[in-house]
């Protein structure tokens, strides 16, 4: 295991981290998330056969994902840079009973130790996050195998996005905590299939991730402008 590396803002960190005792709470700060997480699954396991398949999840937080993909019969690793969320992933499986091999890792360093060995790699909702996010990218394509998948959830950089993601999820609704996005993170499709292309990855599939939270459900398709999703395979 590595320790954080430069690739990770310490202030997202410890955003995050300060989240990880109810991140497991489907009312806590975290109920998007687990609304969102049967639309993310369906998505992948759309993409991919699961049952048996190597897959890692970057970015995993606590381990919603995780866990679904482990659930399908995927063999999961699932990597994180805050201790917090990875002690309480760690900790839910003891609930759960499923196999997921959490590590506080970071994705460039993986790709260093084991290139080439995974079936498919989700990263959901990390990407406007980091600061070089086309490094993750470039890592997640080194770490896939030949015909591999990288899945993506991220942000556009729209106006709408803005007002949806930041002023009425954060300061209307408050559906998450203050401070959450920033929107300058934001990623245009565009931009995010440049990197895809720049790592040798090619793009099979965009589709917009919709979200109405009165009805506590989430679903693929429609409009990309504000949460979407991507899929790359690896020639």
């Amino acid at each position: 295991m590595s320790a954080p590396a430069a690739n990770a803002s310490q202030a997202e960190l410890d955003k995050f981290g300060a989240l990880a005792n109810r991140w497991w709470d489907p009312q806590g700060p975290q109920r998007p998330l687990h609304e969102l997480n049967p639309a993310r699954l369906g998505y992948v396991r759309d993409g991919v056969a699961l049952a048996g398949a190597r897959v890692l999840d970057v970015g995993c937080g606590a381990g919603l994902l995780s866990e679904a993909l482990a659930r399908e019969g995927a063999k999961v690793t699932a990597l994180d840079l805050a201790p917090e969320l990875i002690d309480v992933a760690r900790l839910h499986l003891l609930e759960s009973g499923l196999q997921v091999d959490y590590r506080l890792q970071s994705v460039e360093s993986l790709a260093a130790e084991q290139p080439a060995s995974f079936d498919a790699i989700t990263c959901m909702e990390m990407l406007e996050h980091v600061p070089d996010p086309a490094a993750v990218v470039r890592a997640c394509a080194a770490l896939l195998r030949p015909g591999g998948r990288l899945f993506l959830s991220t942000l556009n950089r729209t106006p709408a996005a803005f007002a949806v993601a930041i002023v009425g999820a954060e300061y209307v609704a408050r559906l998450l905590p203050k401070g959450t996005h920033d929107y300058k993170q934001f990623i245009r499709p565009s931009e995010l299939a440049a990197w895809l292309r720049a790592a040798g990855l090619q793009a099979e599939d965009v589709s917009g991730l919709a979200y109405d939270p009165i009805r506590r459900k989430a679903w693929v398709g429609g409009p990309t402008a504000i949460n979407y999703l991507a899929r790359a395979v690896k020639a």
